[in-house]
């Protein structure tokens, strides 16, 4: 197993729990006083780039990524000349030339393209209680960068306050809350997605959707399955009234709270929580053809309903589903494919399930490539694809877009763009005392990690003023500090990517190639078919050498 440092002593970070390969802690509280690379980039910003401490200190690289097959062993290639993609108006002058004039924005789509003002998607922040208490922060954060918030599974049946008859839903507060919220800031880039499973779809979700937002607003998504489990969606509650309702809503809940015995066991202290759980879909079909007739038929039930964009969300399945998700999506015109790989998530997800099943990201992502590649040849017009799982930094962003290019358009981010939302309540918690239950803050007073940069909201965050010059001395006072902190981490990775790229000679994300990646290790050229990074141009160095 490849071991990751816990500490970065050029940055200045250190991980709370074990790192992983995206960086992050195996286990990121929402409570945390710090501080790993991508919460104090939610404060900090583009400094996060650079070593501490300039002037008196000089740094070298403690580079390890060349140990395992991961997204750390893909290496970014840099050019010494050259420069592709400038935008209409620049020249190939040194001073047109500059990372600031790299345009990373991109867009998505069939017939109706979704522009982002950067290639990123947020993971599906469904039903679980976590999503709930942070969504504001969440989605005006994405509304504020322009990039695309998904609304997970099940946010509908779990709602209290959600009213159906006949099994349909009548109305859906916590799911117009999630939708509206997004669209108070949405201003063309970007857009909101809601997800649907095996229960959603029963309860008529999709039909909700169409008859109060119409077919602009809202994207719809189907869902195969995530990057975390090969089982539906769980949560967990610690009361058994609510495990009662959730029951009483049709789900699978664990322990059943019905039961005379488990009651008692609750009211001794025996049972503490009870997990729900979703249903499994495709449980009807025994072969490929079945599981196609159906998915088309659930996409044009879609599309009759007025849904203009439909895509699709797999997981961390073999090859076979992900053939059949890459190829019907194709086939359908779906407007995305989301292809998430073991093994994260944003849920409760059972942890040895995440820690063994399912293809790990940069396998899963390495065969869509080759299968997208196989339809493209046949003449076909690959669906755009996202592909996300244990990413964190910039240069995940730039190795997601370039080991899957051209058919990559997104790269998609779930526990990293949630820190941010945890840090600005937990912030904006000490700040307006008055409202931290709201604001769902845990601290007391700001950690002497957070309270050496100021005392107040636009000392602390370097992209507040960014963001108050978006929206105006006025509404500032409306935005929620984890959006600003969202938008300060958000414009940390813009600006590593812009350096990416024109140490690459591109100057616009959409012209990456799979030139641009070399592999540090022989294994990890086996699986993505990235050449090992001194076989790369080593023939044309060698006819410069003869020559």
């Amino acid at each position: 197993m490849t071991e990751w440092l816990k500490s970065n002593d050029a940055l200045g970070t250190v991980n709370r729990g074990n790192p992983c390969e995206s960086g992050l802690c195996t286990l990121c509280r929402a409570d945390c006083k710090g501080k790993c690379e991508t919460w104090l980039s939610s404060i900090r910003g583009r400094k996060m780039l650079y070593p501490r401490d300039f002037g008196e200190i000089t740094a070298g690289s403690a580079n390890t990524t060349h140990v395992g097959v991961n997204y750390n062993a893909l290496r970014i290639q840099g050019y010494s000349y050259g420069a592709q993609g400038l935008a209409q108006g620049l020249s190939n002058d040194p001073d047109d030339c500059i990372f600031p004039n790299v345009n990373i924005e991109t867009e998505f789509g069939q017939e109706i393209k979704t522009k982002c003002r950067m290639p990123l998607l947020s993971g599906a922040l469904g039903s679980t209680f976590i999503a709930a208490k942070y969504w504001e922060s969440f989605a005006v954060g994405a509304a504020l960068v322009g990039f695309p918030i998904v609304v997970g599974e099940n946010v509908v049946g779990v709602d209290k306050e959600s009213v159906l008859k006949d099994g349909k839903i009548v109305d859906a507060p916590e799911l117009n809350r999630r939708i509206d919220t997004f669209l108070r800031y949405y201003d063309g880039y970007g857009a909101i997605i809601v997800q649907m499973n095996v229960e959603d779809t029963r309860a008529g979700v999709a039909e909700y959707i169409i008859n109060k937002y119409g077919s602009e607003k809202v994207i719809i998504e189907l869902k195969w399955g995530q990057g975390a489990k090969d089982i539906g969606g769980e949560i967990q509650v610690t009361s058994i009234e609510y495990a009662q309702f959730l029951k009483g809503r049709g789900y699978i809940v664990d322990p059943d709270p019905t039961l005379p015995e488990v009651q008692e066991a609750f009211k001794n202290r025996a049972i503490l929580a009870f997990a729900r759980h979703s249903r499994l879909g495709g449980t009807g079909f025994s072969d490929v053809d079945a599981v196609k007739a159906d998915f088309m038929e659930s996409v044009n039930y879609l599309r009759s309903l007025g849904f203009k964009r439909i895509t699709l969300k797999t997981g961390s399945y073999g090859m076979e589903a992900l053939a059949m998700a890459i190829k019907f999506a194709t086939e359908a015109k779906l407007d995305l494919l989301t292809i998430d790989g073991s093994g994260g998530g944003t849920g409760m997800s059972p942890w040895n399930m995440m820690e063994t099943w399912g293809v790990p990201s940069i396998h899963l992502h390495s065969k869509a490539y080759e299968y997208a590649s196989i339809l493209a040849n046949q003449g076909e017009k690959v669906v755009d694809l996202c592909i996300g799982g244990g990413m964190a930094r910039e240069d995940h962003i730039f190795k997601a877009l370039a080991l899957g290019a051209p058919f990559t358009k997104l790269a998609l981010m779930g526990r990293a763009i949630m820190i941010p939302g945890y840090l600005g309540a937990n912030v904006e918690g000490v700040i307006k005392p008055g409202q931290r239950q709201h604001l769902s803050g845990h601290w007391e007073t700001l950690p002497q990690n957070v309270a050496q940069y100021g005392r107040y909201a636009d000392e602390i965050f370097a992209g507040y003023h960014e963001v108050e010059k978006k929206v105006g001395a006025d509404e500032i006072k409306n935005i929620p500090y984890g959006a600003i902190a969202m938008y300060t981490l958000a414009d940390k990775l813009a600006a590593g990517l812009q350096q990416l790229l024109a140490g690459a000679r591109k100057f616009n994300v959409n012209r990456i190639t799979r030139d641009e990646i070399f592999s540090g290790n022989r294994e990890t050229e086996t699986v993505t078919g990235i050449p090992f990074m001194t076989d790369v141009l080593d023939d044309v160095a060698k006819r410069i050498l003869k020559g």
